[in-house]
């Protein structure tokens, strides 16, 4: 598989990711470990929370013993945000929670990414902060968004409240790998070249699926993406790993194996 060409899963619900190691990941890319938060206890300490828990907290050893196991064959990335926000907490007390990120990060080395899914109303320039806070301490840190596909397709705010293009434009727009775009209203070649027409280079576009889409559909638009575009088609997500098409739950990893399937004929 060529690496140009990304096949990422999302991963929240923690069923395990026996499936991929037994094949060594071979179908896959990336692995996104959702989501981290920010917040303050009830003793009005400040948390960084992996979903519900502490990060560091025991229930999740394996999860991470996994994740360690499954960098040797794919990239592992950390995403922040999401639904229930993380962004506003995080730049009320930026140097504290950001220490929580830093601490993480440097304690678990096979995370080498970072996606930032931000849908709450933030300040474009503690963004901009934020990445070069990252790839200042992180070199080997990559970095990618997660936007809507109307935020890419046209130049208005989006979740964020700021234009995607105003950062892509900037000095710290360089810093962006990739964008894992959601697409769960109208997955289409038309959506996807819109975006290109708008000045996106489609080798950092990630066409991003729900779980919920008619997998047929997806294999149809993916498939002749991939056939025209090759190489320089970033490549797919699918949210979520554990009810992936068309055969979760007991063998979410069919869905790579019929992404990577397309990708390996239809690669030139």
């Amino acid at each position: 598989m060529n690496m140009s060409n990304k096949i990422v899963y999302y991963y929240q619900t923690f069923v395990g990711l026996d499936n991929l190691l037994k094949n060594n990941c071979k179908t896959i890319t990336h692995i996104n470990v959702s989501s981290i938060h920010f917040g303050k206890n009830e003793d009005n300490k400040n948390y960084i929370h992996l979903n519900n828990y502490d990060p560091n907290k025991k229930c999740f050893d394996k999860i991470w013993s996994q994740c360690l196991e499954a960098s040797k064959y794919c990239k592992i990335y950390l995403m922040i945000g999401g639904a229930g926000g993380a962004y506003e907490s995080l730049f009320i007390d930026f140097e504290s929670y950001y220490k929580l990120l830093h601490d993480l990060l440097k304690s678990k080395p096979f995370i080498t990414g970072v996606d930032l899914d931000i849908e709450e109303i933030v300040n474009l320039e503690n963004i901009k902060m934020l990445m070069n806070r990252l790839k200042k301490d992180f070199d080997y840190i990559e970095i990618s968004m997660a936007p809507l596909d109307s935020s890419l397709s046209q130049d208005e705010p989006g979740m964020g409240g700021f234009i995607y293009k105003d950062l892509y434009n900037s000095d710290e727009g360089k810093l962006i790998n990739h964008f894992n775009v959601q697409s769960y209203g109208d997955y289409s070649e038309d959506v996807f070249e819109s975006i290109v027409n708008n000045g996106y280079p489609p080798e950092k576009i990630v066409y991003g699926m729900i779980s919920s889409q008619d997998i047929n559909e997806i294999i149809n638009v993916v498939g002749k993406l991939f056939q025209k575009y090759g190489r320089k088609f970033g490549g797919i997500f699918n949210w979520e790993y554990f009810d992936s098409p068309p055969s979760a739950p007991k063998s979410p990893e069919v869905w790579s194996e019929i992404m990577s399937h397309l990708m390996n004929k239809n690669n030139h």
